[in-house]
């Protein structure tokens, strides 16, 4: 059953597309649905985070596919199925196919295998390296387990997957140094107000990026954070462990007055903060500065915010420079990352071949044992008859033979008349032929 890909990320497509086309978990489970139903789909899974929206599937391959090179068919479905795809992306997020597809990359068979390693160690994230993303895939993997559109056979390259980003992060350094979208966006803030210490900080989110951001702000000497939250107790046990003040969604206007920094990371399908809140906050701050980040995708705060006097707003794309300078030291770290994928990547396959032998060693045996009991069968009549004992075995070990090789027999015999040798090399290499000391 062959594999396909069909995703975008932040290299191929602006924040713009990419919140449009992000699947958060309140509707994951409909697209999912909604794929797996699909003609031919035999499993799928949508990875969407604010840099990427992937959908990894398997095909069901038709009996006359099955005969054709591996390459005619992995070529073939792409060319079948990512309009299928871009159709369905489309259709379910009330866009234009074309617009999609200009931003569109499709993989298939094994390079699926590579980019979701590859993936899964960070190397094709915005922040080289960064660690969140293997989390994020496992929580992806997981919600189509639970929903039963995922079995043995994607979740084998997922698995393969996983281990390679440990053996990834265990023999390089690709993660030694702190490096992330969250250091990257306390880093922007640094470069901007110099010393951040005196500053007071507004953390609206309560998800693993707001923490991280919260670490790395009080790491820089920031005591006065706030973290606001549409969930009281999520935003306490974030609160809690950096000793912050917590408050909800419905606050934000109050607290925005006091904060000279915003960083914003929800789930949100709609922004939460607008031009109007923060003009009314900068009005009461007497024009102080504000500078606000947004890590969400879809955006958390309105891009009209950006048009407003002494407000500095910025985008996750808006903080690749800081990323880009930060994540040099990782670049070797990569390089020894890719020749652990590159052995990742033969090993699945060595797997998979392995387990397609499976079958055809089953039906050997299966054949064999038949073969077997019938002609013991006979045996054990001719005994009862009272036919000698050893004319018996001799029979029974000559008709074992004859019906084993009788099939072999016919086809090599009929490879040589066609000329195809390497059947006959293939033979003679299964069955051992060329060892003389065998017995």
């Amino acid at each position: 059953m062959p594999l396909l890909l069909v995703g975008i990320n932040h290299s191929t497509a602006n924040i713009a597309l990419r919140e449009k086309i992000a699947f958060p978990p309140e509707i994951v489970g409909k697209a999912l649905s909604q794929v797996f139903g699909l003609e031919e789909v035999e499993e799928v899974v949508i990875v969407s985070t604010c840099n990427r929206t992937e959908l990894y599937l398997e095909y069901q391959l038709y009996q006359d596919l099955e005969k054709l090179d591996s390459k005619i068919v992995e070529n073939q479905l792409l060319v079948d199925n990512q309009k299928v795809i871009i159709n369905w992306l489309a259709g379910f997020h009330n866009l234009e196919p074309e617009e999609i597809l200009e931003c569109s990359y499709f993989f298939g068979g094994e390079n699926v295998v590579r980019h979701l390693m590859k993936v899964s160690c960070g190397l094709d994230s915005m922040v080289l390296g960064e660690p969140q993303i293997l989390g994020q895939i496992k929580s992806a993997l997981a919600v189509s387990k639970d929903l039963n559109v995922v079995g043995e056979n994607l979740g084998r390259v997922f698995q393969g997957a996983f281990s390679i980003a440990k053996e990834v992060r265990t023999e390089t350094a690709i993660g030694e140094n702190p490096v992330s979208v969250a250091y990257a966006a306390v880093t922007l803030a640094e470069r901007i107000f110099s010393d951040l210490t005196s500053l007071r900080t507004l953390l609206i989110g309560a998800g693993r990026t707001v923490e991280l951001v919260a670490r790395h702000l009080v790491d820089k000497g920031v005591c006065q954070i706030v973290v606001a939250n549409r969930t009281l107790d999520n935003a306490l046990e974030i609160a809690g462990k950096f000793d912050a003040h917590c408050a909800l969604l419905s606050e934000i206007p109050e607290k925005l007055v006091d904060a000279d920094i915003v960083v914003s990371s929800t789930n949100s399908q709609l922004p939460l903060l607008g031009k109007g809140a923060v003009e009314r906050a900068l009005k009461q701050r007497k024009h102080e500065p504000m500078l606000l980040i947004d890590l969400a995708v879809p955006r958390d705060i309105e891009a009209e915010v950006g048009d407003v006097a002494d407000a500095y707003l910025y985008s996750i794309d808006d903080i690749s420079e800081v990323i880009e300078d930060n994540q040099k030291s990782r670049e070797e770290a990569a390089e020894q990352a890719e020749s652990i994928i590159e052995r990742g990547v033969s090993k699945y396959l060595k797997q998979v071949r392995s387990l397609n032998a499976v079958a055809t060693l089953r039906a050997f045996r299966d054949k064999a044992e038949a073969i077997r009991d019938v002609e013991i069968q006979r045996a054990i009549k001719s005994l009862e008859k009272g036919e000698a004992t050893e004319k018996v075995l001799e029979s029974l070990g000559r008709a074992i033979t004859n019906k084993l090789i009788h099939s072999p027999s016919v086809q090599m015999k009929k490879a040589s008349a066609e000329g195809r040798d390497e059947l006959l090399r293939l033979t003679q290499e299964l069955y051992g032929l060329g060892d003389a000391d065998e017995f």
